[in-house]
């Protein structure tokens, strides 16, 4: 063995006696790297013992720093959420819907009274008229489709109107004694009479004589333009036909004459009223122009 192998190997053996051991602690090497291994250890341990203590301690204190309150009933969504209802009617917070913006409100100006509607002006009431010569025979029942009326055939105080006709045509008198005749230059005829059912061509009529005599007849108004057809004539006489609305406005007048025999005329009159007003018509003797010179009416058809 060498020396320098002898002196280790007294390194390595342990030392007894006095003095070998201080405190009970082993004084060889291997002793001493054993025990600072396990010093190191328990203060990696004790440190790490510490962290988890001071970790818990901040959990705690960030946790329970407020108390909690619990409150029984619907859970209510947090700001940013909303509570949608679910299948049994409980609110659901349902995450990354947010309530819907609404504008604020505008403030609520004071309303004006909107202007009331002004009236519908009502149309001016218009009438014309014309004069042509009766056909030789006059069909009441196509001339008059809303309403017809004939004089004469049952007498000289009664009429055959249109069956199932408006009854807006009026016969409301005049002046003179009526007399009826059956020697009418034209013929009328209709489907549709009461109570004379039907008619293929009678020549009858109403007359009065002498001047100031005659016939005053209306139609009612609807609103609506309609057209009147009145069929007169005269014999030996002037005769005035004077045309106007009962709610106002100018008077239509219309003239002829035959001082020798028997004329007669169609005369077609047009006109608008409001509902409620009446087409007036007065066929009247201006002058009579022989004995008994008079006006004579056959039929009146509206359409």
């Amino acid at each position: 063995m060498t020396e320098v192998e002898g002196v280790v190997g007294q390194e390595d053996r342990p030392r007894t006696g006095p003095g070998s051991h201080r405190h009970g602690l082993p004084r060889t090497r291997s002793a001493l790297r054993r025990l600072r291994r396990r010093r190191r250890l328990m203060l990696e341990g004790l440190a790490a013992v510490l962290c988890l203590a001071a970790l818990a301690v901040y959990l705690g204190v960030e946790r329970h720093d407020t108390p909690r309150e619990e409150h029984a009933g619907v859970p209510v969504a947090p700001p940013g959420r909303v509570g949608l209802p679910n299948e049994a009617g409980d609110s659901v917070v349902n995450p990354g819907l947010r309530p819907r913006q609404r504008p604020p409100s505008p403030s609520p100006s004071p309303s004006t009274p909107s202007p009331s509607p002004s009236p519908t002006p009502a149309l001016p009431s218009t009438v014309t008229v014309t004069r042509a010569e009766v056909p030789a025979t006059v069909d009441l029942t196509a001339a008059g489709p809303t309403d017809w009326v004939h004089w004469g055939l049952t007498g000289a105080d009664r009429t055959v109107r249109k069956r199932g006709g408006s009854g807006e045509i009026r016969d409301e008198g005049g002046r003179g004694r009526r007399e009826s005749f059956s020697n009418n230059p034209e013929a009328y005829a209709w489907r549709d009479g009461n109570p004379v059912a039907s008619a293929s061509g009678t020549m009858s009529g109403v007359y009065t004589c002498n001047r100031g005599s005659g016939f005053n007849l209306a139609v009612a108004a609807d609103g609506q333009q309609r057209t009147v057809r009145l069929y007169a004539g005269l014999w030996m006489a002037r005769g005035r036909l004077d045309v106007r609305v009962s709610s106002g406005g100018p008077v239509t007048t219309l003239r002829m004459e035959d001082p020798h025999t028997a004329l007669t005329a169609e005369f077609t009159i047009r006109f608008r009223a409001p509902r409620g007003a009446k087409l007036l018509m007065n066929w009247t003797v201006e002058e009579s122009l022989g004995d008994c010179g008079n006006v004579s009416l056959q039929a009146v058809a509206l359409r």
